[in-house]
């Protein structure tokens, strides 16, 4: 019969337990983490309903001002009153991102994946959804002149350029070393320790994720403050990701 009282390892191996739980505590701790599953919704206007992933100051390179899911039933119309005073949309920098479903603006129709940057000192366009729809909106504070125009990346033609083994990259806007980016990365695809020289977001189109000992899952959303760094970031599935952070990432 086999012995399975505690033999004189089981103390030291519960202290290294232990001590890397508090370091994976410890580490989060100066993240921001936004599972899609528990963001309160809140209704926009007829049809339409926001989740909000990040509010901040800008303050840090690369911080976003504000970060938000919203969702489009059929037929719905966003207008820029129902997201905020369109005075101060018009000092913001805006990234759309379609995440599902097909919409139209004044640039056109857009589907899964298709980008679009509404710079500062541009009017903030309508969308109508064609069909039920979300749409990814990231507001930050870029500099007068880097206001630069209007930006439209459309998934169909901007292809997949190779990054690094297993991981495919494109750079949808870029500026003084900050960029929006998609990632995707085959199973068992990884990126080995980094630091971050910008705060680094990071929302789940697809698959599944892990950022250390964070698992992210579709609609998650994580954002890791410049000045911090990840010990390793890999995945067992297979994803497709938004990023904005640095362009040149920074490995130890």
């Amino acid at each position: 019969m086999m012995d399975f009282s505690m033999n004189a390892s089981t103390p030291d191996l519960r202290t290294r337990l232990m001590a890397r739980v508090a370091a994976s505590h410890a580490a989060e701790a100066g993240l921001v983490t936004t599972r899609r599953a528990r963001a309160p919704h809140a209704v926009l206007a007829p049809g339409i309903m926001a989740q909000t992933l990040y509010r901040g100051a800008g303050h840090r390179p690369g911080e976003p001002l504000r970060v938000r899911l919203i969702e489009l039933a059929a037929g719905a119309r966003l207008d820029a009153k129902a997201l905020a005073n369109e005075a101060v949309l018009l000092t913001r920098h805006r990234e759309w991102l379609v995440l599902a479903g097909q919409v139209q603006s004044d640039a056109g129709c857009f589907g899964p994946r298709d980008y679009h940057v509404t710079p500062a000192g541009v009017a903030t366009p309508g969308w109508q959804a064609d069909t039920a729809a979300l749409l990814f909106l990231r507001e930050s504070a870029v500099p007068s002149h880097a206001r630069g125009s209007t930006l439209t990346v459309r998934d169909a033609e901007a292809g997949w350029p190779e990054f690094a083994p297993g991981i495919r990259r494109r750079v949808l806007w870029a500026h003084d070393g900050q960029a929006a980016l998609l990632y995707r990365a085959e199973a068992g695809a990884a990126v080995p320790r980094h630091s971050h020289g910008h705060d680094e977001e990071c929302l789940l189109i697809d698959g599944e994720l892990f950022l250390d000992d964070v698992l992210l899952q579709a609609g998650d959303y994580q954002l890791a403050p410049a000045g911090s760094g990840h010990q390793l970031t890999h995945t067992d599935t297979g994803v497709v990701i938004y990023a904005h952070g640095d362009l040149d990432m920074r490995f130890f």
